[in-house]
């Protein structure tokens, strides 16, 4: 049955989930932005990587996600990762018709073409991400003349979980990574960068050093916070104090409560107690 959004109880928390901890930059952008509202973070640490498996099992497991956190009753769905949004996200919108669903794809792709200035964006994503070519599509669907170019950093997301996020070594790996990728647009760099992988605004002080002045870092945790906030004034779904100092953030995993608390609190850039973490079973 279908819930029309103007029933819904803004009083509710926003849902968020993702593969494993990389969705935390998402969830820590959303808090930033939007102080007053509640949260339920749901990290799928058991079967991480989703990037590996087939879209078939993404969509299952991203539906099983998302079900358990509108059982506990959310006013909106965040898909803080880039391989469910890319696969799942027509049919989460399709499961529950009644409640906004908002991916990381769309917002990235959007900031990038809004802050390109000379019609050439680069992407750097995981290499399933990459190769899938959602954020090339979406790009070419919100601005089809746009020269882009991609490449994958994976060790990109070991730095981050490393918590190894500035400093020579880590600027030395960017720019083996991002040299070859502006070397491709031959006759000048891009003007945007799009960071798509939720690990990568872990880095995006030394990817913005290495790519100069000239190129807008486009961080999709940020582009995502602002989409959510957009949909929520949109709909009026927006919490009724929203400088209430009291709001609360739920923590749910499936596997390894010490190492979703350890990494997590990097990502978070706050300490997570493993006791904050309740281990879930889909």
């Amino acid at each position: 049955m279908t819930t029309p959004m103007n029933t819904i109880n803004n009083r509710l928390p926003i849902g968020v989930f993702d593969s494993g901890v990389g969705g935390l930059t998402v969830l820590r952008a959303l808090r930033e932005l939007l102080p007053g509202e509640d949260f339920r973070y749901l990290g799928d640490t058991a079967r991480l990587p989703y990037g590996t498996k087939s879209r078939e099992s993404v969509v299952r497991y991203a539906l099983q996600s998302s079900r358990h956190l509108v059982a506990q009753g959310v006013k909106l769905l965040v898909v803080a990762c880039n391989t469910a949004t890319a696969a799942a996200l027509p049919d989460l919108a399709e499961a529950y018709p009644g409640i906004p669903v908002v991916g990381v794809v769309r917002p990235g792709a959007k900031a990038g073409c809004a802050l390109n200035t000379n019609g050439r964006i680069a992407v750097v994503a995981t290499e399933s991400t990459v190769q899938g070519g959602a954020y090339q599509a979406a790009i070419r669907e919100l601005c089809p003349n746009m020269r882009i170019e991609a490449a994958a950093c994976s060790l990109f997301v070991a730095l981050a979980e490393e918590g190894w996020t500035e400093g020579p070594l880590v600027e030395g790996i960017v720019k083996r990574y991002l040299d070859p990728l502006f070397a491709r647009f031959d006759d000048q760099p891009p003007t945007s960068l799009v960071l798509g992988c939720t690990h990568f605004p872990m880095l995006a002080g030394a990817i913005a050093k290495v790519a100069g002045e000239e190129v807008t870092v486009i961080d999709s945790a940020v582009t995502t916070a602002q989409e959510v906030r957009e949909l929520l004034v949109r709909h009026g779904l927006g919490h009724p104090e929203p400088d209430r100092l009291d709001a609360k953030t739920y923590f749910f995993a499936t596997d390894g409560r010490e190492r979703f608390a350890r990494v997590g609190s990097i990502f978070l850039k706050r300490a997570i107690d493993p006791a904050e973490v309740t281990i879930v079973d889909l």
